[in-house]
């Protein structure tokens, strides 16, 4: 937790409570179901909250926001964003049923009131419309874009951005963007936190 701390500050004791809950509780069902690399659970902190907090650092959604992760696996950045925005509305996806049974079971333990989890491909929703997507390292640009375009709507539920989708990626993204088509806006997570892990990643948002 001492690391989130160092950038983000403004949390209530119930937030802390929370982000303080995640790494015993990851321990435990990675023992169980493995949805975090097994070297990567003691840097929980850092490869993965902090990591999908680098949406919240150049992103604030409007309370009431509905926003979707794509293939969230073990629930991130979907928990993380949900702790840190608890007036916003988060439904996490994942094709993999195992992932989204602790996805539920770290939410409940932590109470996390604003975060749905469904087991289910996103491109299979149906009669549901979002403001923003999110997601982390799940498929490239293009097939990220195809899938979700027809359920975000257009308007502005951030302070800074028009409704779209924003990822997490890592390396170099030349080849993945000029086969999307799209013409993203990349941010250096390096930018934002000075850790040598976020070197070669990227929030890249693409506005609907």
């Amino acid at each position: 937790m001492e690391i989130i701390a160092q950038y983000f500050n403004d949390f209530t004791p119930i937030q802390i409570r929370q982000f303080n809950l995640l790494q015993d509780l990851y321990a435990d069902w990675n023992q169980k179901i493995n949805v975090i690399s097994r070297k990567d659970i003691d840097s929980l902190y850092e490869k993965h909250v902090l990591h999908s907090l680098a949406i919240a650092a150049i992103c604030n959604f409007h309370d009431g926001a509905q926003v979707i992760d794509i293939g969230t696996g073990g629930g991130f950045p979907g928990i993380p964003l949900a702790i840190f925005f608890p007036e916003v509305h988060f439904l996490l996806v994942d094709s993999i049923g195992k992932k989204i049974k602790v996805v539920q079971e770290v939410s409940v333990a932590i109470g996390l009131k604003n975060v749905k989890a469904v087991h289910g491909r996103v491109e299979s929703i149906e009669n549901k419309t979002f403001d923003f997507a999110v997601s982390r390292a799940v498929a490239p640009l293009a097939d990220l874009w195809k899938w979700i375009k027809p359920a975000i709507h257009k308007g502005r539920a951030s302070d800074e951005f028009a409704n779209g989708i924003i990822c997490l990626k890592g390396g170099d993204l030349q080849q993945e963007i000029a086969d999307s088509k799209l013409k993203p806006h990349l941010f250096k997570i390096e930018d934002l936190f000075q850790e040598e892990y976020f070197k070669e990643k990227y929030v890249v948002y693409v506005p609907k």
